[in-house]
């Protein structure tokens, strides 16, 4: 699939019953789970938990005009983005697919930018490539790190006593942390979630710091079930190179979780953007599978999804949920009705009702036609 260990293993691995991913795989530097995924889970989703994401790639981006210069080559619109905010950005090549997804946080006149371990490498070569002359200067920060902090008791006094702030910030908020660095709040993939971006030489510091104060260990096992129950998309996982935002739920502006503005322009990819938006709809979109857990194996991210023999869409990440056991994330042909009988590499697989998109909005350039035409 990637090469995994760009980065080196964490240093919390020596946490006690911690057992490392998969070989192979992008979370193969870090921890899969502590001993018990499903009480990890649980943890997460209904009191608190902390996990180690420190295998994320951190850049960084100052100058004067580090805003208004990422904004003309990227899908978000984040010119103004007021200081201590986050967004979602995307980067598209020229006919609109995803190539990049990354978060990206603006504190105290420095731009914190954190992706996937695999393909932040190209992002920082891209973003140094497209300067010219613009007062903004990427630079990776290997020196940082990525904590994500999990589930409602976040919020209580031993926590964020520990922590070292007053209270949390809100979503897509960021508040700086004592000795380097800051918290800021997700939206996922819980209501609950929250993202440190810390020393990475303090790690095992914040890590005895957390769990001392009541979080519960948690490894990528409980992340990524909590995120596909979430229906958000992983890059590289979740999408192929035809992968286009409308597919994977990447539209909307800041204040609607998204990743692409729809009122921006002057970006690499906006052309199909705008058809798709106004006159199309998107070949595939981004579902719930439900899979059968009696079958002897699972599918692989990349396994083609069937029906009737017939291809009709590709497996994302596969993952074992507390409630809802076996399921995954996949990108299905729009075309399939909802209650077809599907078959994920070795298993029967169903889609979710509640995950299929509308696709009922009406759109603005399909509608100027019809009026056109006199419908």
């Amino acid at each position: 699939m990637v090469e995994s260990l760009l980065v080196p293993p964490s240093v919390l691995l020596v946490a006690p019953g911690a057992v490392p991913g998969a070989p192979e795989t992008p979370d193969a530097a870090v921890a899969w789970h502590y001993g018990d995924p499903f009480a990890e889970q649980r943890a997460a989703a209904q009191a608190v938990a902390v996990l180690d994401r420190s295998h994320r790639f951190v850049l960084t981006i100052t100058g004067a005009e580090r805003l208004t210069w990422l904004h003309t080559i990227s899908s978000q619109h984040v010119a103004a983005l007021p200081d201590r905010r986050t967004a979602e950005n995307l980067s598209l090549d020229l006919n609109g697919r995803v190539e990049q997804h990354f978060v990206m946080t603006d504190l105290d006149g420095t731009l914190w930018i954190d992706t996937e371990a695999e393909t932040g490498p190209a992002l920082l070569a891209f973003l140094q490539k497209m300067v010219f002359w613009a007062k903004a200067e990427p630079s990776g920060a290997p020196d940082f790190a990525v904590l994500s902090l999990i589930g409602p008791d976040a919020a209580s006094p031993a926590i964020t006593a520990a922590l070292g702030i007053d209270a949390l910030p809100g979503i897509y908020e960021a508040t700086a942390l004592p000795g380097g660095g800051f918290i800021r709040a997700m939206p996922w993939p819980t209501p609950h979630s929250y993202d440190l971006i810390v020393p990475r030489g303090d790690l095992a510091q914040w890590w005895s710091r957390l769990t001392g104060a009541g979080a519960a260990p948690a490894g990528m096992w409980a992340f990524e079930a909590l995120r596909v129950a979430a229906l958000r998309p992983r890059l590289g996982i979740d999408t192929d190179d035809r992968t286009i935002p409308h597919e994977v739920r990447w539209i909307g502006g800041v204040d609607a979780g998204g990743a692409v503005h729809l009122d921006k322009g002057c970006y690499r990819g906006q052309e199909t953007v705008a058809r798709v938006h106004n006159l199309g709809k998107p070949p595939r979109h981004l579902v719930l599978l439900h899979l059968d857990g009696s079958a002897d194996g699972r599918p692989a991210p990349g396994d083609a999804v069937t029906a009737g023999g017939r291809s009709v869409g590709r497996t994302g990440t596969v993952i074992d949920h507390f409630e809802l056991g076996p399921i995954a994330l996949a990108l299905i042909k729009r075309s399939v009705p909802v209650e077809t009988q599907l078959d994920a590499g070795p298993c029967a697989a169903s889609i979710d009702p509640d995950s299929v998109p509308a696709h009922d909005e009406v759109q603005a350039g399909r509608a100027a036609i019809d009026r056109l035409r006199g419908r």
